[in-house]
């Protein structure tokens, strides 16, 4: 009896919880939700500002104007992604590869079954097991010697592990292509219809075609990124990958300056535990980019093991949020300190760039210092003026300025593997170490080409809040 008592009443809470027996629009209940303070980040408050230029551009290049324009609140880490971070990534990918190799000869590193014991159609990595990378056994060893040169490549008095294979692929949906009116999905027809009023007169019917980027590796081991025109029938035609080496460029100490010895920088600069604190450099931006989708990834993972609400994406942040942050609340400040000079009253340097002809010295660091060295600004963001120059995710155009939207400006151009080199200009902020300090303020902006990796270029990262509007 007090089983069905027990029955009845669970089946009345539910008849009442679906439908609150009122008949009333009272809405989907949700979990309560406050979006996470990210580890290392620093909140940046919505805002409007006055963006653009305090001052001349050299020689008058007009690469940009003054447009008061606002910005969504958002996170950004208060420093430069660091080495030690930055190795984080790079293991986990080394660590991925290793496993793959060990599954070959040995299933334990592999997950073949699902949770009900199904079959899966291809098998994933197993992260519980430990890599034995100095108890392996014989077959265990082979694959795991392949990651690193052969006796013949390498100097060093210890294994050394072999950047070249460290490739990182990932996929994103291209919502730009997605928003435009000739992909539109038609949803009496249930497929995607070319807009024909955009292809002129006389056609009764065309095939949409879109551009995706692809990848793959040779079996020599090159990566070959390619693009390629796909009619677009569903979803996935949107999705592009790409698949990227991610062990930052050491040689770019060597060939960013000439008749220079920066070799110990580019021997020790990333792997030695002595720069583990300082900003990576040599990361070229779609290194950059694949970061922010590992880091991504990795968080919302643990959120999902956890139980817990997945996040907004990890992303370099747009030309306009990173000018908004580096200003720290003061609209028109040349420099992210406030004022219209790069020395305190007693001389005292703010920040980490190139004062004087051929001194590089003046301000205390040779090169790169460690990350924080300097105080930060109003919002607690260090080194966003100096250091390491940072990249954005925003592409540069001389007049972006005139036709971009005073909400959230940005001027994105996704330039696929086939287009000119000139279309894969990316803004980069900040300045650096070997800049003078015209590139300090907060309005001064230049570009690199996406594919290019500097000893003097790094990066940071920002996550868009959910829920937030203040």
């Amino acid at each position: 009896m007090k089983k069905l008592l027990i029955l009845f009443a669970a089946l009345a809470a539910l008849v009442s919880c679906s439908n609150k027996g009122s008949g009333e629009l009272v809405g989907v209940q949700g979990d309560a939700w406050k979006d996470p303070t990210p580890y290392g980040m620093v909140f940046i408050p919505s805002g409007s500002f006055t963006m653009g230029p305090n001052d001349q551009d050299a020689n008058w290049a007009l690469s940009s104007q003054s447009k008061v324009v606002s910005v969504d609140a958002f996170w950004m880490d208060e420093t430069e992604i660091t080495n030690r971070e930055y190795k984080q990534f790079v293991y986990w990918v080394r660590d991925s590869i290793a496993r793959t190799k060990l599954g070959e000869v040995d299933e334990a590193f592999l997950v073949t079954q699902d949770k009900r014991g199904n079959e899966l159609e291809k098998p994933r990595i197993n992260w519980k097991p430990k890599i034995p990378w100095s108890k392996a056994n014989e077959e265990q060893a082979e694959a795991i010697d392949a990651m690193f040169y052969a006796d013949d490549e390498s100097l060093a008095l210890t294994k050394e592990l072999n950047g070249h294979i460290l490739h990182y692929k990932y996929a994103w949906i291209d919502y730009n292509q997605a928003a435009l009116k000739r992909n539109k999905f038609n949803t009496n027809t249930g497929k995607f219809e070319a807009d024909l009023s955009l292809l002129g007169k006389g056609k009764d019917s065309a095939d949409v075609m879109v551009k995706k980027d692809t990848a793959y590796i040779t079996e020599e081991g090159y990566i070959v990124n390619q693009t390629k025109f796909v009619e677009l029938k569903n979803r996935r035609d949107f999705i592009s990958s790409k698949i990227i080496n991610v062990y930052p460029d050491t040689l770019s100490w060597v060939r960013d300056f000439t008749y220079a010895y920066n070799e110990p920088y580019m021997k020790m600069y990333f792997y030695h535990d002595g720069y583990g604190d300082y900003p990576v450099v040599g990361i070229n931006w779609e290194q950059a980019n694949a970061f922010c989708h590992w880091r991504t990834n990795f968080y919302n993972k643990a959120q999902i093991d956890n139980k817990r609400h997945i996040v907004q994406d990890y992303r370099l942040p747009t030309e306009s949020e990173w000018e908004y942050a580096a200003r720290g609340g003061r609209d028109l400040s040349m420099y992210p300190w406030g004022g219209n000079y790069i020395r305190t009253a007693k001389g005292c340097y703010m920040a980490n760039f190139k004062p004087q002809r051929g001194n590089y010295t003046v301000d205390g660091h040779m090169v790169a210092a460690k990350v924080a060295s300097f105080p930060p600004n109003n919002y607690g963001l260090y080194d966003m003026a100096g250091n390491v120059a940072e990249w954005t995710s925003s592409a540069f155009h001389e007049s972006n300025y005139s036709f971009v939207n005073d909400l959230n400006p940005s001027y994105q151009y996704n330039a696929k593997a086939s287009d000119p080199e000139i279309m894969k200009r990316k803004v980069i902020r900040g300045g650096s170490w070997k800049d003078i300090g015209f590139y300090l303020q907060c309005g001064t902006r230049t570009y690199e080409y996406q594919t290019e990796s500097r000893s003097y270029i790094g990066f940071r990262c920002v996550r868009s809040v959910i829920g937030a509007n203040y």
